[in-house]
């Protein structure tokens, strides 16, 4: 090992972090705020025995073509829908992610787009600073209340839950959608209830989405399911752009079919659907659920905890696929 084994980390990630592995292996880190390109990585990969990679950077057959050396993957961040992990584990390369460490800073946005929409500050904040605030009326840029209202929460994984937690210090009446359902007691334990998906969308003030991006998810909130929702109801993404039909959300909002969306993730990101930034009852946020000091930081360091330890030939703490590499004999 040492020297001999050579590293590659697409993100600008901390100083304190990165050096960890170059006390260890060779490193060849990407310093600019941009994202790498694909090319850039498809050259860079060719002689690199471990890559830390971000969310933004497609792990395909493709590029596991030009990287025959490759020995581990370390995701930065808990979703790996850009990870072809079947693929991956067909080469016998563990994949890991960073589970867990993310869940307080998302929930904590997901309940600031609840409040930013429901009391509408973005637009209070803009019309403030324009020097349109010439009077108080009682009548007077009127928003929705948040305390006592329902809340339906579709997915309730370690975001979703730590979401509840935070509702019910606002006595919101809490509802789920989930294909798999919390036993009784848990469902005590979190002041939740079960509801159908058609059910929780008639009856949610606010709708907050937190599941994964998969098959059975993509266009999970398409025209259908905003028809379904009422007037006065928002929508808050927190968790994967493409659950969203983004065509169906810019249509439905022009419409007042419901009364707003927080976004933080987009159907084809950075891009928008087109009208999406004329709207104005809406916030759009720019993919920043764990980007807090803490959060981001925790995240390398879990990264390349699992980077070196799949390069020691041990089983990566998150690894995703370990099952299928050590069936190839890779454990």
């Amino acid at each position: 090992m040492g020297d001999d084994v050579k590293v590659l980390i697409t993100g600008k990630l901390p100083d304190s972090v990165i050096e960890r592995v170059r006390k260890i292996h060779a490193v060849t880190s990407h310093d600019a705020e941009l994202p790498m390109t694909r090319d850039q990585i498809r050259k860079a990969i060719v002689e690199q025995d471990g890559l830390l990679c971000m969310i933004t950077d497609k792990v395909d057959a493709d590029l596991l073509d030009h990287a025959p050396k490759l020995k581990m993957i370390a995701n930065y961040g808990v979703g790996y829908d850009h990870i072809d992990v079947s693929a991956v584990s067909g080469r016998g390369i563990p994949v890991s992610n960073t589970p867990g460490v993310l869940t307080n800073a998302t929930a904590d946005l997901a309940m600031a787009l609840i409040l930013g929409m429901g009391r509408r500050i973005v637009a209070g904040d803009a019309k403030t600073r324009r020097g349109d605030f010439k009077f108080w009326s009682p009548m007077h840029f009127l928003g929705r209340e948040i305390t006592g209202k329902t809340l339906g929460l579709i997915g309730l994984g370690r975001i979703g839950k730590a979401v509840a937690r935070r509702a019910a210090g606002f006595d919101m009446r809490v509802v789920y959608y989930s294909r798999h359902r919390l036993s009784p007691e848990d469902e005590e334990r979190w002041g939740v209830s079960h509801r159908s998906l058609a059910d929780l969308l008639g009856m949610a003030d606010y709708v907050s989405l937190h599941v994964p991006l998969s098959g059975g998810t993509r266009h999970l909130i398409g025209e259908r399911e905003l028809k379904r929702m009422k007037s006065s109801a928002f929508l808050i993404n927190t968790s994967r752009g493409p659950v969203v039909d983004e065509k169906a959300l810019v249509a439905a909002l022009k419409a007042g079919r419901i009364a707003g969306a927080g976004l933080d993730v987009y159907e084809k990101e950075p891009e928008l659907a087109p009208g999406l930034a004329d709207i104005q009852n809406c916030i759009l946020l720019p993919h920043v659920g764990s980007a807090t000091i803490e959060t981001r930081t925790r995240m390398a360091e879990l990264a390349v905890d699992n980077l070196l330890a799949g390069l020691a030939g041990e089983r990566p703490p998150d690894c995703l696929n370990w099952d299928q590499v050590a069936d190839r004999g890779n454990r």
